[in-house]
């Protein structure tokens, strides 16, 4: 089996220190939808929090060294799935993030933890919707 995906966008921030993980992060950025999507983004509004999942590009290959890291905020060596480590089987991400604002198609967002010009792989939001 062969699985694709095609980024939907990428993330713009000028932050140059980004933070492991969203669940720390107070960084502000935008996620660029390609403009193809932009009536997929109606009713993203600001103060919901949406799930963005995205690529690692800059992860170096995964090789079985990685299967058990030391994690910087652990004082011993986990399983990969354990933890939220850039270096995967699949270099995919996961972060939730407060919207602050939509424009177009550009949402506004608080809480990266993405570099600059990382792909956006799909966006869910984190309640369902009634």
């Amino acid at each position: 089996m062969n699985v694709e995906m095609k980024p939907i966008g990428y993330v713009s921030t000028a932050a140059k220190e980004i933070p492991r993980s969203w669940t720390i992060s107070q960084i502000k950025g935008s996620l660029i939808i390609d403009k193809i999507y932009l009536e997929g983004l109606t009713d993203i509004e600001p103060g919901q929090q949406i799930y963005v999942l995205f690529y690692f590009h800059k992860s170096k290959k995964f090789t079985n060294d990685f299967l058990r890291i030391k994690p910087p905020v652990r004082d011993r060596k986990m399983g990969v799935f354990s933890t939220h480590s850039p270096f995967r089987p699949n270099p995919i991400g996961l972060s939730v993030l407060e919207v602050i604002g939509v424009g177009g198609n550009v949402i506004h967002v608080k809480g990266l933890d993405m570099l600059d010009k990382t792909p956006i792989l799909d966006i869910k939001p984190k309640e369902h919707p009634v």
